[in-house]
């Protein structure tokens, strides 16, 4: 085996593109799909753990795997991770609204407590890197909540001793979206004049698909630095 790849958020906009993708990508053996439900999605690629994220410090990894494992096809898979012999990455697009969610301590308990979870998790089973999907304008002293959040899960992410870390900051993300927010619908009619020229990449909206394969092309490169931050306007070359 080459790597395995965790990903947490797979039902998201985002977490939907980069499933996709990795399920493509030769150089991932295994996509471990961590989520609070499956998808109605088969791969033999694709393994599918679901449990309470408020729960994860407490998941143990080869019993979760062997709940999905039919006549011990994943058995490698456990070998690996239990002996660290694999690399492997973790992806996180996590996230929701505080629409969504009911209210602002909801919101912060999936965009904040649920990522470090999944964070803490991924590494103590060995992951040696991690990409999140952070957002524009994301600071720890923002007056805005949403900003706010966004920058402390940034910096409380830097103090996990991943390899690497990459943050990426999109602008106003366009995708086929589940759910209906009136606010984006708004803000893409009024940015649209900036895709149509090429104008403003780091303000005009970016496709989901962008985001993902800016966030494999990231983690898949040999890095010298610890922590990235990558902007909407580099992703918008991918």
């Amino acid at each position: 085996m080459k790597k395995i790849a965790f990903l947490a958020g797979t039902s998201g906009l985002i977490g939907m593109q980069l499933l996709h993708q990795l399920l493509q990508d030769s150089s991932y053996d295994y996509l471990i799909s961590v989520g609070r439900r499956k998808l109605a999605l088969k791969h033999n690629k694709l393994i599918q753990v679901e449990g309470d994220f408020s729960k994860i410090q407490n998941w143990d990894i080869e019993s979760k795997l062997r709940e999905e494992d039919i006549g011990g096809i994943f058995f490698p898979v456990v070998d690996a991770i239990n002996k660290k012999s694999i690399e492997m990455h973790a992806f996180c697009s996590l996230g929701t609204t505080i629409k969504i969610a009911g209210s602002k301590e909801k919101f912060f308990e999936i965009d904040h407590d649920f990522v470090m979870g999944f964070a803490k998790w991924t590494h103590a089973l060995g992951a040696s890197k991690f990409m999140y999907v952070s957002a524009m304008g994301a600071n720890s002293q923002s007056s805005v909540f949403y900003n706010k959040v966004k920058g402390q899960v940034e910096e409380d992410l830097k103090v996990i001793p991943f390899e690497y870390l990459g943050l990426f900051q999109p602008s106003l993300l366009v995708g086929n979206r589940k759910d209906f927010r009136f606010g984006e619908e708004v803000a893409k009619i009024l940015t649209k004049p900036l895709v149509w020229l090429k104008l403003g990449k780091s303000f005009r909206p970016i496709n989901d698909n962008q985001v993902a394969k800016a966030m494999i092309n990231h983690a898949n490169q040999t890095k010298s630095i610890k922590v990235d931050t990558i902007s909407s306007k580099i992703m918008q070359e991918f």
